[in-house]
């Protein structure tokens, strides 16, 4: 199976191409349409192709949408969608932690109304919302030990405790924040192609702490995770069919 995995920046491929045993430098470059370039690995019976797409949801879901075009009409289509990444974490995942998306939310995604915030969905049109494969979480992450839980794409991250606090209120089943994850979803989503989002943990969502940040500690734990999941998608494939 071919998967596509989708990092906001060059350190997290990294990441994630040590965790499917290979350096960014041993991997082999496919380019990719918009002149960027994904690093191809192969981890039987996975091939894996990280490619780092730039910050937010935006850049992610134009390069997730040309990586999968490109793909398709090369006639060697992916078979999953991972977002990965670090990202903040709420309790009850730690640092150091890796959350797997229940849901993958646009946390920001709408209007301020007199009455609060109002998802795009409360206006009457749009999605904020999509629910990777409940098997496939699962899978995963029982192979890799991680927290699951709904993890939030946002535009801003978060820098205060009452932001914090609000978007614990609204979405309760929060785990993680990040930046990229509803980009690549809906990249995915139009192309019918399955989507995962996998964050390790490396700061807790609220007050700006630089110092408190374990962004090593979150790699090596990103790495780890692809190092373990493999397993577990050849196993949801196998049983998909």
């Amino acid at each position: 199976m071919r998967v596509l995995v989708v990092t906001a920046v060059p350190a997290e491929r990294d990441a994630v191409l040590r965790g499917a045993g290979a350096t960014a430098t041993e991997a082999t470059e496919v380019p990719v349409p918009g002149g960027r370039t994904a690093h191809h690995a192969v981890r039987p019976p996975l091939t894996v192709d990280a490619l780092a797409a730039g910050v937010g949801p935006a850049a992610a879901a134009a390069a997730t949408a040309a990586a999968l075009t490109a793909a398709e009409l090369g006639d060697a289509p992916y078979g999953l969608v991972v977002s990965a990444g670090i990202g903040g974490g709420f309790a009850p995942a730690p640092l150091g932690s890796v959350v797997v998306a229940e849901a993958i939310v646009a946390a920001d995604l709408g209007a301020e109304t007199p009455d609060g915030f109002a998802a795009v969905t409360e206006l009457g049109f749009g999605t904020v919302e999509h629910l990777p494969e409940p098997a496939l979480v699962r899978a995963v992450a029982e192979a890799t030990g991680a927290v699951r839980g709904a993890v939030l794409t946002v535009s801003t991250v978060t820098g205060s405790a009452g932001r914090a606090a609000e978007l614990l209120r609204r979405h309760p089943g929060a785990a993680a924040e990040a930046m990229e994850g509803f980009g690549v979803a809906e990249a995915a989503a139009a192309h019918g192609v399955p989507v995962l989002e996998v964050r390790a943990v490396s700061n807790a969502v609220g007050p700006r702490d630089r110092a408190a940040w374990r962004i090593g500690e979150a790699l090596d734990a990103l790495a780890g995770a692809f190092r373990d999941l493999t397993p577990a998608l050849a196993t949801w494939k196998e049983a998909s069919r």
